[in-house]
């Protein structure tokens, strides 16, 4: 899979600017100064634990919620400027709602009467999601992953060039899951910038390109998932001494990280390379000297020290 960097555009605008943005609530500052970007033809993930503001983030870029400072747009335009909203963003915030006596065609129906989008659209897009046989059902009998497919319908009515997902695998099976992770896929090699907030960490990594970082309503990291979550900023080392003791004690003075891990230990963030050397000056006999990715997982707690779910 090709992936490549996020970048801060001099020249043509991203299809999704965050600059600056920052949202207080009262006493609460929920967003404080994020700024990226999302790019078109990529999947990037927005992630955090519950309550990290990614939520507020959505809502901000969708003009649901006036940011306190910063501005949030889509081409260089706010959602309210948009001449053709639902042409331009398609969006699923995790508390969307039907009309429980609405079949899912006539609730499509009405959202294309008011976008302007041709009937057609309604069911191919129900195609699309797997919901053809349900088209005349009830929408108030849909299990949570059925509606979970019928906002993404929704979503995808204007063939939008944006398309926002917020937590999209709530309520989907392990099958339901696989396939969210095909279309959000399929949707990016279409050419559209994709964006999924989530705080599940193990099944967003499966399917994105980038990640947006953040906790606390603060910006903990941006890039490729590698860079950000992974690869060479990822390694640590576990090392053995004939003395782990005065090893620790090198270590620390030379400024890095140490910790106990049974007979070994750790020195989380650091190269092997670098710790065979402060050994080396310190006359310290090494007995074994391994690097050490972190998992995912270890890292996304590094960065917002929240564990993931």
């Amino acid at each position: 899979m090709k992936r490549g960097p996020v970048r801060h555009h001099a020249g043509p605008m991203a299809p999704v600017e965050v600059r600056d943005l920052s949202k207080r609530f009262g006493p609460v500052l929920a967003v404080n100064n994020l700024s990226f970007d999302i790019e078109a033809g990529r999947v990037t993930g927005f992630l955090g634990p519950n309550g990290a503001g990614k939520s507020t983030t959505l809502r901000a870029l969708l003009g649901l919620v006036r940011p306190t400072a910063g501005t949030a747009t889509f081409g260089g335009l706010r959602y309210d400027q948009l001449e053709h909203p639902s042409s331009k963003v398609g969006a699923v915030l995790e508390d969307a709602s039907f009309h429980p006596g609405r079949t899912a065609r006539n609730h499509l129906r009405v959202l294309a009467t008011t976008g302007d989008h041709p009937f057609e659209r309604v069911d191919e897009v129900l195609a699309e999601v797997g919901l053809t046989e349900a088209a005349d059902r009830r929408a108030g009998g849909f299990s949570m992953g059925m509606k979970q497919r019928l906002g993404i319908a929704a979503a995808l009515l204007g063939d939008p060039e944006v398309l926002i997902l917020d937590e999209p695998t709530n309520g989907l099976d392990p099958p339901g899951i696989a396939w969210m992770r095909g279309l959000v896929r399929a949707q990016a090699e279409r050419g559209r910038a994709v964006l999924i907030s989530s705080h599940l960490l193990a099944e967003v990594a499966q399917s994105v390109d980038d990640v947006v970082v953040i906790a606390r309503g603060e910006m903990r990291g941006h890039g490729t998932l590698e860079r950000v979550l992974g690869g060479d900023e990822g390694l640590s080392t576990i090392v053995r001494a004939q003395d782990n003791a005065r090893l620790a004690r090198a270590l620390e003075q030379a400024g890095l990280p140490v910790q106990s891990l049974g007979d070994d230990l750790l020195v989380p963030g650091v190269g092997t390379e670098r710790v065979g050397v402060v050994a080396g000056d310190a006359g310290v006999y090494l007995v074994g000297l391994a690097p050490r990715a972190r998992s995912l997982e270890q890292a996304f707690f590094a960065l917002t020290g929240e564990p993931t779910a």
